[in-house]
Parts: structure tokens; sequence; C-alpha cells
């Protein structure tokens, strides 16, 4: 242990004093060429001396991650020529990154893990899937600089001498490209013969090895996962898409609007999730249930006395009328007079190249898999005897449960959980966790709990689920609550905890894609798969499972796959807005208060509620508030939080504000109408301002003034 700590005061003592001495200063050109006669001699005179100091200079710096390895790069093919010099820095580079490794492995692991999470997670991921290739892609075209590779590396699996031999090979055309720029630089004698050809030549070389090099990788991967597939010499279309929801609709949508042959498979029914089990009913729902409690509170606006009856049969048939009325826009008849070829039938893809729908084959030069996600079924014993309703099957109902138990808390279990309770059904949401809607800020969830709270709802949180039974016609969930088991009865159970991506029933087997830890198809920055011609997008790719999200993908997915060979596009999640639809409603964009803590970001919070909002005070809806995070000290939008009335409406400022780059100061300085719920987000603004008004400055505003008056 004593030497262990010697040694790493070993390595701190060398570097500070790189710092501290500013010994940076002799490794750049200009030192190098004031000095070049002189070394020049030094190495005709004493060259393995020579040699050996360079070598050794060059494996500290490159070991202790030290600055200066791309000039002491060029520096000795400027000194030494290229084949010494390539010779030179080749071993000594390689040497200088295995130390590096081997510190981070046996001395910095924890501080490293640390500082470059991002980075390890990256690295991680790629070792585990394509294990010594990965490393050879990191040093033949650097995505990450080398001292982090060399210390993130040491973090891993890998072996020390598979490191090595990697490490060799892969950066031996990357050095031998700077090598040869150091030589052309050490031939300079005058300012014209920078524009030499030889100098012009080497330097076009520097600036194009990476993008070279990198093309050549991506030929390489593209040969290695279509080995053993035939490449058709022509092609049925130009794009071939799984999945007529959200983000299906949107790609065959952008493919037939550049004139491109695409085709649009759907098995069930045109809309997916959305339309028919998801967005528009479940809205449709939660209108009617606002519409009754509105009713029951006719007091609170000054009506005394409101006769509501209503048979929640009706109100389900409403929902099917209101699918029915928007189902049109995504209907096979519109999207076939857009140019897309829609077939009603199960696609299975046979290969890369290849899809067979309905027994017949057709070739496609790119697919896109926007197959959707479906409700999670809980493995909890005995569920499916319950015969639960999900998302999926709930609008079927036609009698409404008189106990209706919801399994979860999020999202989709919030909004339908309140919408019964309107109803008058006797509703306990059951949770594993401490608090409903656990990704967003405490408070938010309070706000929330507590209206569903007094409209009858009864929250149970950290419950640990056993098994469901049936007793004398009665039907029970066993679970367990602080160490003491209970015994909760419900009529209907509605199972709402989350979803699980669709990607069995299709052939995806046939190409043995990879999956996500969440099951969701893992694809790259760019939405493509392992193979380069097949996307997914939506939610069997997540990371988010919004209808939105998925309309913002399905853009990447189509342009990338019809024009990736000129221009790909890195799908873009700065800005994503979310909301809940409960009342109060939820909406959100960026950052919120628990996400900036862990992930260690600095942040100001400004808060405005709805309780002081003139147009919320004459609605009768003044509950809730609007939330920013802001930088400290500056009116950049780190996120924005709203709970309250139209919350879903009033974030888009905040949406458009943060996709432009526009601060609180914007928002302040633009006018809206009043009285509007959008008012709040000015007077969020206002209220920023505020706390950052120039006291200095103001305090001498006032001296100014009271002279203005007479008064001293």
């Amino acid at each position: 242990m004593k030497k262990l700590s010697l040694l790493i005061l070993l390595v701190v003592v060398v570097a500070a004093a790189f710092f501290a001495f500013d010994l940076g200063q002799y490794l750049n050109l200009e030192f190098i060429k004031a000095n070049q006669a002189q070394f020049q001699q030094q190495l005709s005179e004493q060259p393995l001396l020579t040699s050996a100091v360079f070598f050794t200079l060059y494996v500290l710096v490159t070991g202790l991650s030290l600055p200066g390895a791309t000039i002491m790069t060029l520096i000795g093919g400027a000194l030494f020529g290229f084949s010494t010099g390539l010779l030179l820095i080749s071993f000594a580079s390689t040497l200088g990154a295995t130390l590096a490794f081997l510190c981070s492995r046996f001395l910095l692991r924890d501080q490293i893990q640390q500082r470059f999470a991002g980075t390890l997670d990256k690295i991680n991921r790629g070792i585990e899937k394509e294990g010594a290739f990965y490393l050879f892609t990191l040093r033949l075209v650097p995505l990450f600089p080398f001292f982090a590779i060399n210390l993130a590396m040491g973090l891993t699996r890998i072996r020390l001498w598979t490191f090595y031999w990697v490490s060799q090979l892969g950066m031996l055309a990357g050095t031998a490209v700077y090598v040869n720029a150091g030589t052309q630089l050490g031939q300079l004698q005058s300012t014209r013969d920078i524009l030499s050809g030889e100098m012009i030549l080497s330097f076009s070389l520097l600036g194009l090895f990476p993008l070279v090099a990198k093309k050549l990788l991506d030929r390489f991967r593209a040969h290695r996962v279509y080995a053993g597939f035939r490449k058709p010499d022509r092609f049925d279309t130009n794009l071939l898409v799984i999945g007529a929801g959200s983000a299906g609709l949107v790609s065959a949508y952008i493919a037939a609007a550049v004139k491109a042959k695409v085709t649009l498979v759907e098995k069930h029914r045109m809309g997916g999730d959305c339309l028919n089990t998801g967005c528009v009913p479940s809205k449709a729902l939660i209108r009617s249930a606002r519409f009754i409690a509105e009713s029951r509170n006719s007091e609170h606006y000054g009506i005394a006395e409101a006769e509501l009856k209503f048979d929640f049969a009706e109100i389900m048939q409403r929902v099917s009328r209101v699918v029915k009325q928007v189902e049109p826009h995504d209907s096979i008849e519109r999207y076939t007079n857009l140019g897309v070829d829609c077939i009603q039938g199960q696609a299975t893809i046979l290969n890369p190249y290849e899809v067979v729908v309905n027994g017949e084959i057709i070739s496609c030069r790119n697919i896109i898999i926007a197959s959707g996600a479906r409700p999670h079924i809980p493995a909890i014993n005995n569920i499916e005897a319950m015969q639960p309703l999900t998302s999926d099957n709930l609008w079927q109902l036609r009698e409404q449960p008189k106990r209706l138990l919801v399994l979860g808390g999020g999202p989709i279990g919030c909004e339908l959980g309140q919408c019964f309770a309107r109803f008058g059904s006797e509703v306990t949401m059951l949770l594993r966790g401490k608090r409903i809607l656990p990704k967003e800020d405490p408070d938010l969830s309070a706000e929330v709990s507590r209206q569903l709270q007094s409209e009858g709802v009864n929250i149970l949180t950290q419950r640990k689920l056993r098994e469901f039974i049936e007793r004398d016609g009665e039907r029970f969930l066993i679970c367990e609550y602080r160490g003491k088991t209970e015994e909760i009865g419900f009529d209907q159970v509605l199972v709402a905890t989350g979803r699980q991506a669709n990607t069995e029933g299709f052939g995806l087997e046939n190409l043995a894609l990879d999956l996500n830890p969440d099951g969701t198809l893992r694809v790259n920055e760019y939405l493509q798969t392992r193979f380069p011609n097949i996307y997914a997008c939506g939610d069997v790719a997540g990371p988010y499972q919004f209808t939105h999200a998925a309309s913002h993908q399905a853009w990447y997915a189509s342009v990338n796959a019809l024009f990736g060979r000129f221009k790909r596009f890195k799908v873009d999640y700065a800005v994503i807005p979310m909301a809940t639809f409960t009342d109060p409603e939820v909406a959100r964009v960026g950052l919120n208060e628990q996400e900036a803590r862990a992930q260690s970001i600095p942040y100001e919070v400004t808060r405005f509620d709805l309780s002081e909002l003139d147009r919320a005070i004459a609605d009768g809806s003044n509950r809730g508030f609007v939330k920013v995070l802001t930088q400290p000290g500056r009116d950049k939008i780190l996120g924005a939080t709203i709970a309250g009335p139209h919350a879903a409406e009033l974030i888009s400022e905040y949406v458009t504000a943060m996709k432009h780059g526009l601060g609180l100061n914007k928002i302040l300085g633009t006018i809206h109408i009043y009285p509007t719920l959008s008012e709040a987000n000015k007077y969020a603004a206002g209220e920023w301002k505020r706390a950052h008004a120039p006291q200095r400055i103001l305090n001498w505003l006032a001296k100014f003034h009271r002279w203005q008056r007479g008064q001293k």
C-alpha cells in the first residue's frame, strides 16, 4: 500500500512539475524550428542517445496524459524523417498509452469513473458489443481524446495484451499521416515553401485522414454485417415501413413527399395506438370526466345547482365516435392519395433486403421498423385470471366498475384513475414506489396527488405485489406493506405499469438485431440498427415513448434512409416536451430539478404560482405553478415545468425558446394578451428578472431621483 501511494505521489509530482515550470513551451514547433540545426547536429553526433531521450520523453508525455503528443509527433517527423520517426513514435505512443492504461486500471479507477462517466458508458457498450474491433475503430478514427481512450480502457475488462497490439496497429495509419506532415514542416525554409505541392498534399492528408478512415471502417462494418446476404440488383420499393402508427405514418408521408416509392404495412389498424387506444380516446374520456367534475362543483362558479345525469356506456360510445371522426386523417385512402402503397397484412423480414407480406416477397432498399409498443403486464401470480384492463382493451368497457384497482402511478394510471373517480368509481392506486409521477419533481407530484386524493382516489405507496386471488366470488390483491400482509378488494384491475416494445412476430430473429436493456431496439444516433439500411423509430426504439417524439424521430429515419449516402442527420433529443393530462395538467420540457441534481448540473429555480394570475383566478382554476430552471446568473433556460390548466399548451413557449436559444429576457420582452393563462410565462420571467435586478444601479437611480426632487 505504501509503494502504491508513493507511485501515485510520483505521478502527481511529475504532472504538476510539467505545468508549474511550463515545460509545454518546449513542445511546440516554434521552439523546435529555432533550434533545429542544433538538434540535427546532436542527432548526427549521438543518434542513439538522442533517439532514446525523445522516445522516453514521448512515453512519459503520453503515459501521464500530458498535452503535447500531437505536437511531438510532428516534431518527430521534422527531426528524424519519416521512417525513423514513424518507428520511434509508433512504439513510444503505444507504450505510453499502455502505461496510462495500467495507471487507470490500478490507480485511478474511482476518479476516472466519476470524471468520464459519459465516455465510459459508450466505450463499455462498444467493448461488450464488438470487443477489440471497437478499440481499433477508436484508434483509427479517434472519436474521443487520445488520453481519454487510454484511461477509459483501463476500466474495462479488455486484456492488457489485446489493448497493446490493437493500439499499436490502430494508431499506425494516423501516426504515419502526422509524421509525414512533420517531415514537411522540417523542410520549411521560407514562407514560399508553405505553398509547395508536398506541403499542401501532406496537410490535406492530415485533414482528410479521419474522414477517409471513417468511410473505410463503415464499409468494412457493412461488409461484416451483410456477409451471407445477397443484395438484389433491383428493388421493388425505396422504403418499406412496418407499422402505421405515428412513426410509420410520418415516415411514409415524408418519403412520398420527396417522390420515393414507399410501401407501408400495417397488420391491425391504421393510426396505431395513438389514434385507436391511446392519445385520442383517452383525451375524449378526460374531457367528459372534466365536465362531470366541473358540474359537481357548480357552486364554485356561482351556480347553486347543476343537474347532472350521465350513462357510462354513452360516454364510452362518444369516445368511439371521436376516434371514428379522427380516423380519416390516418386512413388508407388518404395515404394512398399521397402516393403511399398501403398494404393491410402481416410483414415478416426475411433478410435485410426482403420482406414477405401476405405471401408476396417485396425487395426494399431500406426498411423502417415502426412496430410500436404494448402495455406491459407485470409478472404477478394469477394476474391473467383477473382479465386485466389495459390502455389497449379499456375502450371496450360499457359497464362502469364499482371498485377499480389501478396498478401504477405514471401518466396513464393517473389520467385514467382520475377519470374513473370522477365517474363515481371507487379507485385505489397501488404503487411500488414512494409517489406518483416519479419522473417529475416531488412538488409537482404532490400537487397532483393532493388533487387526486381530494377527488376520492386512494393512493397506496410502497406496496410489494404478491398475488391475485378469488374468494367467495370476490377478487383480492395480496400485497405486503412494511412487513405486514394486506388484502385489497376490487371488481376490475387496470394495469398501467409501462409499455414494452413490439419486437416479436415479424422476423427480427432472422436479423439478430440488438436490444437495449429495456427491450427496445438498439439504434445509433442516426436511428440505424446494426444493418445500415434498417432503421427503427417510435416506441419500438425509444428512448421516449411519446407520439410527438415518434413523429420527430420519423423525419430523421426517413431522410437518413433515403439520402444518408449523401448526408446523414443525428437525431436531436435536446428539446423534447412531455405532458400528463391530469387535472391539474402537467407539462415539462428540458431538465427538472431531480434530473439536474442527478447530472450534477448547476441551476437556479424561478417559480410563479398561478394563484396570483388574474385569468386563472377568474376561471376558478388557480391551482398550480410555473417553474423554470436557468443557468446560475444567466437567463438561459435549462428546463421548464408547468402544473395547471392547459399546461400542455403553455409549455410550447418554453419549447420554442429552448429550441432557438431564447432566454427569459426575451419572454419578458414579448407582449402577452391580457387576461390569459400564457401571461404566467411572462410573470415567471419577471420573477427571474426581479431576483437578478442590478441593485447597485438601482441604488444610484434612487439617489438620482431624489436629486431630481431637490432632496439630498
